[in-house]
């Protein structure tokens, strides 16, 4: 018997499935699969699930990490895609933190807060 574990995925809310949808594929995230309420999202060897999920509460305290090899270049990809003109989002600059990371923050259309992270050790 193993008990290895092989993977984990979140399951990420979304308040508008489908403006979520074209909001990650504007990141340069793949979505190789989708239902009308789920999706299968990915980029490099990390993924996650979006799902319709109407709960403005719940949505509003939902944050993700995602780490990253080259914050700074994280950050000028997400400028240079155009998501903050055209979904309304917002985007900080990166910052050394005290935990020994570079990294900003992003919120996605719905409201879920993502910290895009670099190991500073």
């Amino acid at each position: 018997m193993s008990l290895a574990a092989v993977e984990i995925k979140a399951f990420v809310p979304a308040l508008d499935f489908a403006a979520a949808k074209e909001f990650y594929l504007a990141l340069g995230f793949e979505i190789p699969w989708s239902s009308d309420d789920l999706a299968y999202v990915r980029h490099g060897g990390t993924s996650f699930l979006l799902q319709s999920f109407p709960h403005p509460d719940f949505v509003a305290n939902y944050m993700m990490h995602l780490l990253v090899e080259d914050v700074d270049g994280w950050h000028w990809h997400v400028r240079d895609s155009g998501v903050v003109e055209r979904f309304g989002v917002k985007v900080g600059d990166p910052e050394d933190r005290p935990w020994k990371m570079r990294d900003f923050t992003l919120t996605d259309p719905s409201g879920v807060l993502w910290r895009i992270a670099q190991d500073l050790s």
